[in-house]
């Protein structure tokens, strides 16, 4: 789950990478384009990581039906979410990148990549529904093998398109987003061959657990929302900031849009360790385990967070320190933003990892709500408002606005720790549906 991530999130540094040699305007546009485009793909991935869950519980159970009830409900959910996505986008993205305050061309190029980007988020309704349904069953190797498979199709046809090799024309920022979809259609596939074998297994004419598809996409729903909504708002409140880091100069802007990247690169060790940790808890509750088996297994998790943290905040400061080498054109102003975020780098990833493995333990466990609120009002409340007092109002630096990302861990902190050890959340009989 680890390594899927990292290739993942791994993908945007790269175009961020290739795109970095056009300049610094270049990487505004992609970085405008990205608050967008991961709005859509943040969406898919909410709804992929609650099915993950109600996976991970039919799973457990044991019953075919249900876990065949759960494979067609999320891949119906992942198709309304992309089809509404694409919807509203192509709405409001012309005012909204109007509103950046950045140049017209910057905005042109961003408005390109993100037509070019509809073919990936297409791909990725079908993508992020069948790596939820892998990962929630164990089979965590066939979505890692899937990016293994395109991660090197993404950058060769990226690198070719942007830099025009050998017949291919030149398309700057655009070849990225093209290598992108080529990638992200090719992966669908794949993980599509794999899933019929399960469609086979399954009974047919079977019907739906529950007694029909209306009730199990009801059902599926409203455990999946609050989920959902947890992680939607997580992406959407990170595009917002973003727009708002658009109000900086080209150099901190583009300082922002490289670290970001780095940010859920490095840190999806601790993520995906959190995930994992959501997943057994859930397979565990499932099965009808309680008790110390389960307090045994959670002080175990929350070991690794803390092991995953310290590797996590090295890879930080090893990017940070790095980032003359790696991004060799960059100028001396975009050099000195990178510095600047280091102190937030080191501290960021210990009260994250923590969090994150209360939050995916409580939600296996039915407190979905619960989580849903605390990231609702930390996110909406605390982040965005003081994001755009530090960046609009005050004028500060942008390592003070990076800073704003490990405040938001701080204030969610006790809330998180104190609900994990009431036990409530352990019997979901006892905890309810949300």
């Amino acid at each position: 789950m680890t390594l899927r991530a990292m290739m993942l999130h791994g993908i945007v540094v790269i175009d961020a990478y290739l795109v970095s040699a056009l300049g610094e305007a270049a990487l505004a546009a992609m970085g405008l384009a990205s608050a967008i485009a991961g709005l859509l793909l943040g969406a898919q991935a909410a709804f992929a990581n609650a099915g993950q869950i109600l996976v991970a519980q039919a799973f457990g159970s044991g019953r075919a039906l249900a876990q065949q009830t759960v494979f067609r409900t999320n891949l119906l959910i992942s198709a309304g979410v992309c089809l509404l996505g694409l919807t509203i986008v192509s709405l409001v993205a012309g005012p909204v990148l109007r509103a950046s305050g950045q140049s017209e061309a910057i905005q042109g190029a961003a408005q390109t990549y993100l037509t070019i980007f509809a073919l990936v988020v297409i791909a990725e309704a079908l993508g992020q529904s069948l790596s939820a349904h892998f990962t929630g069953c164990g089979r965590t190797r066939i979505p890692f093998y899937s990016y293994l498979l395109t991660l090197p199709v993404n950058v060769a046809v990226s690198y070719a398109l942007i830099h025009g090799i050998g017949p291919l024309p030149a398309l700057g920022l655009a070849g990225a987003a093209w290598g992108s979809a080529v990638a992200a259609l090719l992966r669908a596939g794949y993980l599509a061959a794999f899933a019929l074998g399960d469609l086979r297994r399954w009974p047919r004419g079977a019907g739906y657990e529950g007694g029909s598809l209306r009730r199990a996409l009801t059902r599926n729903l409203a455990f999946s929302s609050p989920v959902a909504a947890t992680f939607f708002s997580a992406q959407a409140s990170a595009s917002v900031c973003m727009l708002i880091y658009a109000r900086y100069d080209l150099y901190q802007f583009a300082a922002l849009t490289l670290i970001l990247p780095w940010i859920h690169v490095a840190g999806t060790f601790g993520m995906s360790w959190a995930q994992a940790t959501g997943v057994t808890v859930a397979q565990l509750l499932g099965q009808g385990i309680r008790g110390e088996r389960l307090s045994a297994f959670l002080r175990v998790a929350f070991r690794g967070a803390m092991i995953a943290a310290c590797l996590v905040a090295t890879a930080y400061g090893v990017i940070v320190l790095s980032a003359g080498w790696i991004y060799g054109d960059l100028q001396p102003q975009t050099r000195a933003a990178l510095l600047s975020f280091l102190p937030v780098l080191l501290l960021l990833p210990w009260p994250k990892n923590s969090n994150a493995i209360c939050g995916n333990s409580l939600r296996a466990g039915g407190e979905t709500v619960y989580v849903m609120a605390l990231f609702l009002w930390s996110q909406w409340l605390f982040k965005v408002p003081l994001t755009a007092l530090v960046v609009l109002v005050l004028q500060w630096p942008a390592g003070w606005a990076l800073a704003i990302l490990l405040g938001e861990e701080l204030v969610k902190f006790a809330p998180f720790h104190l609900r994990l050890k009431r036990g409530r959340w352990r019997d979901p009989d006892r905890a309810g549906a949300g």
